[in-house]
């Protein structure tokens, strides 16, 4: 009896064992569907910052964004600018700005000298118009007038200035790269130039900005890159008790004396080496009878712009010609 009921027992836990499991439940309509699962995004570009910068005349000036189309109101803004590599941002530029070749191929916006064509500028479109401290303020003020971004670079009255001027500009344009490698090279041949001068006998030179008047010409004095440019080589300027730029006559010239003189060539200057050794008075000045008269590219000493270091050099060879002697 206690066997039959063990085996009983034993058939009924094995029935159990060998059960399917019960099927799961279905899910019914009104049950709530499943949360889908959230794709992963991307964040969103950051926010491109404004540009706000100081210029020469002390003012604070902001750019949305790197400028794209730029007119430039003068050559040493546009050699810079086209150095930079931003030649191609530039829609307009002053009637004398003629360098590099490929500036003449820009739009004009006539000269800037007298009443300014503000009609142009603003058929142009640019976001940023980038005068300088020769600008007048009148014409500043016109442009500003009719809702155009100036900006003004100041004169630079140090090399250090100038390569300030340069990587600013690189700012405005978003090319900070390119202007910091360009400051680097220019920083590099100021420096041979100052290594090759330094403690040298300095020389006396009278720089002839302009000969129109032989009997006076225009020159330069103290409180500008010019002197400033002498300062470093070793020259004495005859001239140097001039504030700015003024006429010299010739009397003062003579008694004077100047070991070398130098004058600002180009296109619109008639002067050569032999007229004016050849001029009415100036054969006894030691630099006439010395055959020391040189003529430099007037853009490579009158303009503050990326070749300045290059007439920097010329400046040295014609002074000190044995300090570049191989």
């Amino acid at each position: 009896m206690k066997k039959l009921v063990l085996l009983i027992v034993l058939a009924l836990i094995l029935a159990a064992c060998g059960s399917p499991a019960p099927a799961a439940t279905p899910l019914l309509a009104t049950d709530p569907p499943a949360e889908p699962t959230a794709e992963p995004t991307e964040a969103p570009p950051p926010t491109e910052e404004p540009i706000v910068e100081t210029d020469g005349l002390g003012r604070e000036v902001t750019l949305a964004r790197p400028a794209q189309r730029i007119v430039s109101m003068a050559p040493s803004n546009t050699e810079i600018l086209f150095a930079l590599g931003a030649g191609d941002e530039v829609v307009g530029r002053d009637d004398f700005s003629d360098y590099p070749p490929e500036a003449e191929a820009v739009a004009s916006i006539g000269s800037t000298y007298g009443d300014l064509n503000t009609e142009t500028i603003v058929g142009l479109e640019p976001d940023l118009v980038l005068a300088a401290s020769i600008t007048p303020s009148e014409h500043i003020d016109a442009l500003e007038a009719v809702g155009l971004t100036v900006f003004v670079m100041g004169n630079p009255a140090s090399f250090e200035d100038l390569f300030a001027n340069i990587v600013l500009a690189g700012r405005l344009t978003g090319r900070q790269a390119e202007a910091e490698a360009l400051v680097a090279d220019m920083q590099g041949q100021y420096e041979t130039v100052v290594a090759a001068t330094q403690g040298l006998e300095p020389v006396s030179v009278f720089y002839e900005v302009d000969g129109s008047d032989p009997s006076a010409p225009w020159t330069t004095g103290s409180g500008t890159f010019q002197q400033m440019m002498f300062d470093i080589v070793g020259a004495e300027n005859v001239a140097a008790d001039i504030d700015g730029w003024g006429q010299m006559n010739l009397e003062q010239i003579v008694v004077r004396d100047p070991q070398v003189i130098i004058f600002g060539a180009g296109p619109f200057v008639p002067t050569t080496v032999e007229s004016l050794k050849e001029r009415a008075g100036w054969g006894g000045i030691g630099a006439v009878t010395e055959d020391r008269v040189y003529a430099i590219d007037t853009d490579l000493l009158d303009l503050p712009g990326p070749r300045l270091v290059e007439g920097l050099l010329q400046l040295a060879m014609v002074l000190h010609p044995e300090a570049f002697a191989e």
